[in-house]
């Protein structure tokens, strides 16, 4: 599904703090399986994940996604395929304060031009998805750590993606709410989605829900292997 060939990520290029995060990377990610890229802080992981969901350009090489070569692709057609394609759950979880779960949850659908009605039923449907939907009224300030995490899946399904992408998801979470995550995680594998998640926490990446573990260290790929 996705293809990364000879990836390097620069950051201020160039200038006496030139700092080189990613460094020759071949990667393949394959549709409908679970893989997490595994590292210390600083390792590149999250760099990486945010090349691999559009979020940010290589400096060098090719990202070809289902057989598409996107890296050269002007901004208006990554932003198109970031909201079609990719689902993200930030490790913050990145909800807008003073406004409902529900919003929240519709937020990223409302370029698509979908009608408000039809938006909201979707959105409601995933809150209840996430059993939370009780919850959809309350500001997210309000909510608790679990809820919290719940709406913020709940907004990364909202565009149906193909892949969801989850950086350092359980960093904030306690060890039930981590391995709830996992569990809805799985779910989501089995209903064909493809997982991609960025963690230094073994709940996460020697959970039986990864079918690939890729371990990052300096910005380069030292390993990967298929545990399932």
């Amino acid at each position: 599904m996705i293809h990364l060939q000879d990836i390097r990520k620069v950051f201020n290029a160039g200038k006496p703090n030139e700092f080189v995060a990613i460094q020759g990377v071949n990667l393949s990610i394959d549709s409908h399986g679970a893989t997490a890229l595994k590292g210390p802080s600083g390792s590149g992981k999250t760099t990486l994940l945010s090349l691999l969901g559009c979020m940010a350009r290589p400096t060098s090489g090719r990202i070809t996604l289902q057989e598409r070569e996107i890296t050269s692709l002007p901004e208006r057609f990554l932003t198109a395929i970031r909201r079609e394609t990719f689902g993200i759950i930030f490790q913050q979880f990145n909800l807008i304060k003073g406004i409902t779960a529900l919003e929240n949850v519709m937020l990223p659908a409302y370029p698509t031009g979908a009608k408000h009605a039809s938006l909201k039923k979707r959105a409601m449907a995933l809150l209840d998805l996430m059993n939370i939907a009780d919850k959809a009224d309350a500001k997210v300030e309000w909510l608790s750590g679990g809820e919290t995490q719940r709406t913020a899946i709940a907004r990364a399904l909202i565009n149906n993606p193909a892949i969801i992408i989850a950086d350092e998801p359980t960093a904030h979470l306690d060890t039930a709410l981590s391995r709830e995550f996992m569990e809805i995680m799985r779910q989501l594998k089995n209903e064909g989605k493809t997982i991609v998640i960025a963690s230094h926490d073994p709940i996460a990446y020697a959970s039986d829900v990864i079918d690939r573990v890729v371990e990052m260290r300096d910005g380069i790929l030292v390993s990967h292997e298929d545990v399932t």
